[in-house]
C-alpha cells in the first residue's frame, strides 16, 4: 500500500482525490454526475410526455411498463462498469500506467461485448418477458416493439456507460454531461419529429433514443480517443486481458447481480402493480420517472464515494476513506430530503406534465406518498455498499441487499398484499425494505472497516 506515487492532475477536468480538502471536492465531482443523470431522465422524461399526450394512456403505459424489464437486462453489466470504475481510479491514483491502459481496453472490450449480446437477448425475449410479467393485452404489442427496437441501441448504450465509468475514475465528470447534453438535445428534438409530425408513436420514441445514444457513444470514445496519458483508448489494442477483467468481475459481477435482483422485485412490483389496469400503471409510470430524478440525485453521490473511496484506498489513506464517507452521507442526506420533499409537495402539479387524466394523477400521487418523503433512506442504503465498493469489497453488500430489499418486496407482495390489495400497502415495502437493508449494511460496513485497518496496520 505504501511507495504510491501521487498522481498529478494533468488537465483541468481532473480532479485530485487523494489530497486537499475532501467536500469542495465532493460536490465538483458529483453535481456534473447528478445534473448528467437529472437531464438523462429529463430526456426520457421527454419520451414519457410526448407519448402521454400525443398518443394516449395506452402508449404511456406501454413505454412505462417496460421499465423495470429493461432495468432487469441491461444492470448486470452496468453495475460491471462498476469494477472498472473501482480498478481504474485505483491504478490511476497509483501512478501505474501500464495497468491502467489495459483496464481502458478490457473495459471498453467487454462494454461491446455485451453491449451485443444484450441486444440479441431483447430483441428475442421481449414479448415473452413481458407475458411472464402479466402486462395487459390492450399495450402489450405496444411495449413489446418498443423494448424490441430500444435493445438494438444497446451496443452504443453500453460503450457510453463504460468509457464514462473511465472518465469518472480519474475524476472527470464535466465532459460525459457535456456528450449527455449534445445527446439528449438530440433525443428531445426527434421525439418530436417522430412522434409528432409523422405519428410513430412508441416506435418513433424507441428510434430517437437508438440514435441520441449512438451520438453520445461516439463523443465518449472519442473523448478517450484523443485523451493523452494512460487513459487514451487505441481501437486496436481493444482486447479482454483476463486478469484485468477477472478484477473488474470481482466488484462488478456482485455489484451487476445487486442491481439486477433488485430491479427483478421493482419487476414483481410492476407486475402488481399491471394487475391494477392501465390507469394505475399510467400512474406508476409518472411516479416512477419523477423518482427516477430522486434516485439519480443520490445515486451521484454513491457513485462519488465510491469513486474517491477507491483512489484513497490505492494509496493507503485510510482516515481520508472515513472523511469521504462522512460527508458523502451529509451530502446524500440533505440532497434527498430536500428534493424528496419538494418532489410530494409539488407532486400534483408535475404529474400534470406527464398526463391530464385526473384518475392517473391521483395514483401517481398515492405512490409518491409513500415513497418520496422517505428516499433519504435510499440514499443511505445504497452509501455503504458504494464505499464497500471503493475498497474492493462487493459480493457481501450484494448478499445483504438482496436479503434486505428483495426478500422483504418479496415477503410483502406474496404475504401481506393479497389481503390488503391497494396501491398504499404495495408502496409502504419500499421504506420497509430500505431500513432492514440499512441496518445489514451499516453492520457489514462496521466489519469490513476494521479488517481494512487491520490489514494497513500489517503492513506498516
Amino acid at each position: 500500500m505504501k511507495g504510491w506515487v501521487n498522481n498529478v492532475k494533468k488537465n483541468k477536468f481532473e480532479i485530485d482525490m487523494c489530497n486537499g480538502s475532501i467536500m469542495d471536492k465532493l460536490i465538483s465531482f458529483s453535481l456534473p454526475l447528478m445534473v448528467s443523470g437529472i437531464l438523462q431522465l429529463a430526456f426520457n422524461a421527454v419520451d414519457i410526455i410526448v407519448v402521454g399526450r400525443f398518443s394516449g394512456s395506452q402508449a404511456l403505459a406501454a413505454v412505462g411498463s417496460t421499465t423495470a424489464l429493461i432495468n432487469v437486462f441491461t444492470n448486470l453489466f452496468i453495475g460491471i462498469s462498476l469494477g472498472a470504475n473501482v480498478l481504474a481510479a485505483r491504478f490511476y491514483a497509483a501512478g501505474k500506467d501500464r495497468e491502467m491502459s489495459e483496464t481502458v481496453h478490457t473495459s471498453i472490450t467487454l462494454a461491446l461485448i455485451s453491449g451485443i449480446m444484450m441486444a440479441v437477448i431483447g430483441v428475442l425475449l421481449a414479448k415473452w418477458a413481458l407475458e411472464i410479467m402479466g402486462t395487459p393485452d390492450d399495450v402489450i404489442g405496444q411495449s413489446a416493439l418498443y423494448m424490441r427496437i430500444y435493445f438494438m441501441g444497446m451496443p452504443f448504450f453500453m460503450l457510453y456507460n463504460y468509457g464514462a465509468a473511465i472518465l469518472r475514475a480519474i475524476g472527470d465528470t464535466k465532459r460525459p454531461l457535456i456528450f449527455l447534453i449534445i445527446s439528449g438535445i438530440a433525443n428531445a428534438a426527434l421525439n418530436m419529429i417522430l412522434v409528432i409530425l409523422f405519428h410513430m408513436g412508441v416506435a418513433g420514441v424507441a428510434i430517437g433514443t437508438i440514435i441520441s445514444q449512438l451520438i453520445s457513444c461516439v463523443l465518449v470514445l472519442t473523448c478517450l480517443y484523443r485523451s493523452e496519458g494512460s487513459y487514451q483508448l487505441r481501437f486496436s489494442k481493444l482486447k479482454i486481458n483476463g486478469a484485468y477483467m477477472e478484477q473488474i468481475f470481482q466488484v462488478g459481477v456482485p455489484a451487476g447481480i445487486q442491481s439486477t435482483v433488485i430491479n427483478l422485485s421493482n419487476a414483481l412490483l410492476q407486475s402488481s402493480v399491471n394487475s391494477f389496469g392501465s390507469i394505475a400503471m399510467a400512474g406508476y409510470t409518472a411516479a416512477n420517472n419523477i423518482l427516477g430524478f430522486l434516485y439519480m440525485s443520490v445515486n451521484s453521490i454513491t457513485q462519488a464515494c465510491m469513486s474517491f473511496t477507491s483512489q484513497n484506498y490505492g494509496v493507503g489513506k485510510l482516515k481520508r476513506m472515513d472523511k469521504v464517507l462522512r460527508d458523502c452521507a451529509i451530502l446524500s442526506i440533505s440532497i434527498a430530503v430536500v428534493l424528496g420533499g419538494l418532489a410530494y409537495c409539488f407532486g400534483p402539479q408535475i404529474l400534470t406534465i406527464y398526463t391530464s387524466d385526473p384518475k392517473v394523477i391521483n395514483c401517481g400521487m398515492e405512490i409518491l406518498a409513500y415513497t418520496s418523503i422517505t428516499y433519504f433512506l435510499c440514499g443511505i442504503m445504497d452509501l455503504f455498499p458504494g464505499a464497500l465498493r471503493g475498497m474492493g469489497y462487493s459480493a457481501v453488500p450484494m448478499v445483504l441487499s438482496v436479503i434486505g430489499t428483495v426478500g422483504t418486496r418479496i415477503v410483502w407482495v406474496f404475504g401481506i398484499f393479497p389481503n390488503h390489495r391497494s396501491l398504499s400497502v404495495l408502496f409502504v415495502s419500499y421504506p420497509v425494505s430500505w431500513i432492514i437493508t440499512i441496518v445489514l449494511q451499516v453492520v457489514c460496513f462496521y466489519f469490513v472497516r476494521k479488517r481494512v485497518h487491520q490489514k494497513e496496520k500489517r503492513l506498516l
